[in-house]
């Protein structure tokens, strides 16, 4: 199964990067590729831990250079399409799982909640079709729980 992971791409405070690279890790450990946007922070954290269990990466780049994806992304997709990506993120996966995060990750909840798409959050918005979680164990468990691949 393929589940997409969302948030801030900008610098995280150590306890939302453990956040991240736990959720990443855990992806990894049970079987699943694990589909971001590419790019710094919350993505490149799970990255970074979904590879360290010697899991499948793929990023959604907003950018038109495949070079630009952070370093733990074994297979970039460049778009060239900015924020307009942001539909492609939550669609190539079985589900979401959203940690932290502002207006980009705001408009893939969007996206998520048009495609069916289940979310789990983490200190994420508060938003009615999300299921709210306390750990990234919780977070992996509900999207396994709940996805159709």
């Amino acid at each position: 199964m393929r589940l997409s992971v969302i948030g801030s791409g900008s610098e995280l405070d150590a306890s939302t990067a453990a956040d991240a690279e736990a959720v990443g890790r855990l992806v990894a450990e049970r079987g699943h590729t694990l589909v971001c946007g590419g790019m710094d922070g919350v993505m490149a954290a799970a990255c970074r831990g979904a590879r360290a269990a010697g899991g499948e990466t793929i990023g959604i780049l907003p950018v038109d250079d495949r070079a630009a994806a952070n370093d733990h992304v074994t297979t970039p997709i460049a778009t060239g399409m900015g924020h307009a990506r942001n539909v492609l993120v939550p669609l190539n996966g079985d589900a979401v799982i959203a940690i932290t995060g502002a207006g980009g990750t705001l408009s893939e909840l969007g996206f998520a909640a048009v495609y069916d798409r289940p979310v789990a959050g983490l200190r994420t918005h508060d938003l009615p079709w999300i299921e709210s979680v306390d750990t990234p164990e919780a977070a992996v468990d509900y999207a396994e729980a709940v996805a159709e691949p």
